[in-house]
């Protein structure tokens, strides 16, 4: 199969999807793969380790979607690449399509097949081409709060961890999953007063039992939710529906009964935002400011840390780009019911049905396309 390695073009991404040795890997099972010129520089692979591993270089975006029969990437692609993607083209990718539209509809338009990252989902429901990212993405939550409470950045001025004398930050994290987790581990080891939330009680249990005494646990309902936004400093938004969009579970009603300077960190803004107020930014411009609570909604938060974030996407990526190169996508799909759950959009239509609901358009199972 011909893969292409197109350079992210989205604000400040600097991820690449593939890594030297994901190609050396490709051309060890006869592939060729085609890598666009310096796509690696922002992750500290260099040009020539790509040739060395095998690959060849294309000097434009355009050379790289035109000549590749399956195109991998980080993130999805963005306006000036809709008239980029050919139909029959298989896409590997993240998509988050129930967060936006348009993006869905130029898929749909292109005839290309997209398969999503995010919705690659394991028997026990893992979504295993997600939990790196949000493992990286829950602790960059707190890194990212804890830098904008400072006052000179518009927080109310305090020190995640406080210090003797003087008690710490109060964290409160919506969501028990891989981001509310890390989130959770993070906060906790900068020493601050953390609470975390979630609907299911056997995963609070859990968590009760393997975090540190400066994490507590509490049940998710509407009620509990606006009982403690009040006193809570910064706030991290950490839900989860795969495929779907998150709920608003604070509504901009809720903001007022925040203190000033409350930094709220919406980590699901990826998949519509679980903070009603969220609308995604990016890295040259991560905040705004409502109702005097500071907003911090960067959909790619982990394209800041470009090294530790490629290498940990790449080592769950690659067994499944490569069933897919092996074996063609309707094959491995047929074979594999993970890759089966990441098809969204085949020949014009959905197939995954929380993209559907979302924009109440046509379901068609994908069962359908695999011949």
């Amino acid at each position: 199969m011909i893969i292409g390695v197109p350079k992210e073009i989205k604000n400040n991404e600097n991820r690449v999807a593939v890594t030297p040795a994901g190609v050396k890997e490709f051309t060890k099972n006869g592939h060729q793969v085609y890598v666009q010129a310096t796509a690696g520089d922002g992750s500290g692979f260099n040009d020539s380790q790509y040739e060395e591993a095998g690959a060849k270089i294309l000097p434009t975006i355009e050379d790289t979607y035109e000549i590749a029969e399956m195109i991998i990437k980080v993130k999805e692609p963005i306006e000036p690449e809709y008239k980029l993607v050919k139909k029959g083209q298989l896409l590997f990718t993240y998509f988050h399509f129930a967060s936006y539209e348009p993006l869905t509809k130029a898929m749909m338009e292109s005839g290309a097949t997209c398969l999503a990252y995010e919705t690659v989902e394991k028997a026990d429901r893992s979504l295993p081409l997600l939990v790196p990212m949000s493992e990286v993405a829950g602790r960059m939550s707190i890194q990212e709060g804890a830098k904008f409470l400072e006052k000179p950045m518009g927080g109310r001025g305090i020190l995640l961890g406080g210090v003797p004398g003087v008690r710490p930050a109060k964290v409160l994290i919506l969501g028990g999953g891989v981001v509310g987790t890390n989130a959770a581990k993070m906060a906790a080891g900068m020493g601050a007063d953390v609470t975390i939330m979630d609907v299911n009680l056997n995963r609070l249990r859990y968590l009760d039992d393997v975090m540190p005494a400066n994490v507590n646990t509490f049940m998710s309902n509407e009620y509990n939710i606006r009982e403690l936004i009040s006193t809570h400093d910064l706030i991290v938004g950490a839900v989860l529906i795969p495929g779907a969009k998150a709920p608003h579970l604070i509504t901009k009603d809720m903001l007022k009964d925040m203190q000033p300077g409350t930094v709220v960190v919406d980590v699901a803004v990826d998949q519509g935002g679980c903070i009603e107020t969220c609308k995604p930014t990016t890295h040259q411009d991560p905040t705004y400011v409502i109702d005097e609570v500071l907003h911090y909604c960067v959909a790619n938060m982990p394209g800041a840390v470009p090294y530790t974030s490629t290498l940990a996407l790449t080592n769950a990526t690659l067994p499944y780009a490569l069933q897919l190169a092996n074996k063609g996508w309707k094959k491995a799909c047929n074979e594999n019911r993970e890759l089966l759950l990441g098809l969204n959009i085949v020949a014009g239509e959905i197939c995954y049905e929380g993209v559907a609901n979302a924009f109440d358009l046509p379901f068609s199972p994908a069962e359908k396309f695999l011949g």
